[in-house]
């Protein structure tokens, strides 16, 4: 059970980021965190590998770069300035349906009866953990969040079938994504957005942890649950998302919980623990940089 549960700390620090954003970041611009989350950690990472993409690793790493971080990041931000935290949590938990479709067509993964009945559970449970009477619905906010959702789930089965190259660590890998979702987060933010007329001291820190937490620590985490869990079961681990978006929310803004909220918190951990039983691909043993048998 190591690697779900070290895996499941990538997606518990991007709960996060609903956090975050409202308390510490510039209000209204979501390019601007994007770009300020992905390039420079991105970059102290490729300086840190001093190894660049060949062939074809040049066109995939901008394909998983734009689907992991650039546009979700993005659209992230979007439902997060638009919905309260709960809510677009609750949007996002569509990603691991979408992953068990997406993981059937080109992973050729058998979608079983136990991860349909740990996609319900979990729905539920994000459900009876966000959902209040006044929550607002924002047509924008609710859009870009499931967006998000369609762009992780497409970049959990890409980064599951096409592996990485042979030698490339994965904090190399995941520089080159960053990067690559940086440079083309960063020039549509200029041009979009601006900069602020003010950064101040809270900015930098939302900024800085956004950055080296949440982007650099908890992808490269994330990429190592990849290799070594099957792609439904790394998709249902997201779960921990809003579970920690909960827990931030009661223990930084006082937002108590219900008893309804606490039955959605352990209806999420059921989920995401009943996702990991029964037969998943054995990655873990398989050489570094190397694909998944009969992956092209």
């Amino acid at each position: 059970m190591f690697d779900p549960v070290l895996t499941s700390v990538a997606p518990a620090v991007w709960g996060s980021t609903y956090l975050v954003t409202t308390e510490l970041l510039p209000p209204g611009r979501p390019l601007l965190a994007s770009a300020a989350r992905a390039l420079p950690a991105g970059l102290v990472l490729l300086a840190a590998g001093r190894v660049l993409p060949r062939g074809v690793w040049w066109w995939r790493v901008l394909v998983l770069g734009v689907l992991n971080m650039g546009a979700f990041f993005y659209l992230l931000f979007v439902a997060a300035y638009r919905l309260p935290g709960g809510v677009a949590a609750l949007v996002m938990s569509v990603q691991p349906m979408l992953v068990l479709l997406l993981g059937a067509v080109l992973l050729k993964e058998r979608v079983r009866a136990v991860q349909v009945a740990a996609c319900l559970l979990g729905a539920l449970g994000v459900a009876l953990l966000v959902l209040r009477p006044q929550a607002a619905l924002d047509t924008v906010g609710v859009l870009a969040g499931l967006a998000a959702a369609a762009c992780m789930a497409s970049g959990i089965v890409l980064t599951k079938r096409w592996g990485r190259p042979e030698g490339v660590g994965v904090l190399t890998f995941t520089g080159w994504q960053l990067t690559a979702a940086g440079l083309l987060l960063a020039p549509a933010a200029l041009l979009a957005e601006g900069l602020p007329g003010r950064i101040t001291a809270a900015n930098v820190a939302g900024f800085g942890y956004l950055g080296v937490v949440g982007a650099l620590l908890a992808y490269a985490i994330w990429f190592r649950g990849i290799e070594r869990l099957s792609a439904s079961a790394v998709s249902f681990l997201a779960f921990a998302s809003p579970l920690a978006a909960t827990v931030l929310g009661y223990v930084f803004l006082g937002q108590g919980l219900s008893p309804l909220q606490t039955a959605g918190a352990l209806a999420v951990v059921a989920a995401a623990c009943l996702a990991q039983t029964g037969p998943r691909r054995r990655t873990a043993r398989e050489p570094t940089g190397t694909r998944p048998a009969g992956v092209p």
